[in-house]
């Protein structure tokens, strides 16, 4: 089935755009939000339970790693989603992401500090 046609241009000459496109920018909005929340959670998590343990400084650092990439994801996720809508307003190619990276290295590390604090603790 083939999508129907741009409807024409607004007022302020941006292009009207298929509201399914329109949704599904949201939609990925949403799902980054998602993951910004839970490592928001996860980072409270690890402040929470592993100060009593005997490696508090390193639950320390893994936290704030949970935290500052909850931040960066959070404000990616925004980022991204307005510059979406605008490529898609205007009729240029939609832009890229470095959110994907960045969540891909900082979940190693989190994942590699973790792996080291069950193996010293």
């Amino acid at each position: 089935m083939a999508l129907p046609e741009v409807g024409g241009e607004s007022e302020d000459g941006e292009e009207e755009v298929d509201y399914r496109f329109t949704l599904a920018n949201e939609r990925t909005f949403l799902a980054w939000i998602r993951t910004a929340l839970g490592l928001l959670a996860g980072g409270v998590a690890v402040h929470t339970l592993v100060q009593p343990l005997r490696l508090a400084g390193l639950g320390g650092v893994i936290a704030v790693s949970c935290l500052v990439m909850a931040l960066a994801v959070a404000l990616g996720a925004f980022r991204h989603w307005r510059r979406v809508d605008v490529a898609m307003r205007v009729g240029r190619p939609l832009p890229g992401t470095i959110l994907v990276p960045v969540l891909s290295v900082g979940v190693a590390l989190v994942a590699a500090l973790a792996c080291l604090a069950v193996l010293l603790s």
